[in-house]
């Protein structure tokens, strides 16, 4: 499953009633978080609920052993920073994004790169508003997915693009995890909110696995409790 707008409100800690739905689950699934952030903010974002996590769209896995987080992969790819830069300054001057607080790019050590519209800098009040229903990047996707052609390209949250190079996906993601445990796409249930064009739960949503939409994170409990 995935987390924020899943379980969550985006960047919010694990409300206690989902908490109980995950441990009524545990005892009858294998659980699997599949995210775009790292496995320990995952993890501190649940609450340190004991799951599987694959973080960074599959460069780094987790589990829970023993009541401590530990980090089983930690993959990293090597980024061209100076022409990641050329990259985002050409879509902003394209669409005029100009006006932004912090720094323009966002480099993360996996190589995964946050192109934050508004800015690394920018105030959570401004972010949540900015685009919550992702219309204005709708309009741009295909543009920023041309520039960036080598790499994966997400709208992601409510103000930035994730960018995960190549095949780093959700998808890929679930597939490395179901070859490590025996498991098939037949096995799996996944619960997601973001399966629209450019969402990052898209390629999941399309690849024939059994998906649970989820519009509302609120509305987690209730429906995850059919299939309890």
């Amino acid at each position: 499953m995935d987390m924020d707008g899943t379980l969550t409100q985006h960047k919010s800690p694990l409300e206690e009633r989902c908490r109980r739905v995950l441990e009524q689950l545990s005892e009858k699934y294998r659980l699997l978080m599949v995210c775009a952030g790292s496995c320990e903010r995952v993890y501190n974002q649940l609450g340190q609920f004991p799951i599987d996590i694959s973080g960074f769209y599959g460069m780094q896995y987790s589990e829970v052993r023993d009541g401590r987080l530990e980090i089983i992969e930690n993959s990293s790819a090597p980024v061209n920073r100076e022409q990641v830069l050329e990259y985002g300054r050409a879509i902003r001057d394209e669409f005029g994004f100009s006006d932004y607080v912090g720094e323009e790019i966002e480099f993360h050590a996996s190589g995964l790169i946050t192109f934050p519209i508004l800015g690394t800098k920018a105030l959570l009040e401004d972010k949540l508003k900015y685009d919550p229903d992702r219309a204005k990047r709708r309009v741009c996707y295909d543009r920023v997915c041309e520039i960036f052609d080598g790499y994966n390209v997400f709208i992601g949250g409510t103000s930035s693009f994730d960018i995960a190079p190549k095949p780093y996906n959700k998808l890929y993601a679930l597939d490395r995890y179901l070859e490590k445990h025996g498991l098939s796409r037949e096995d799996v249930i996944f619960f997601g909110d973001d399966y629209g064009v450019g969402g990052n739960d898209r390629e999941v949503y399309e690849s024939g696995v059994e998906f649970v939409c989820i519009d509302d994170y609120r509305d987690f409990p209730k429906i995850a409790e059919k299939i309890l």
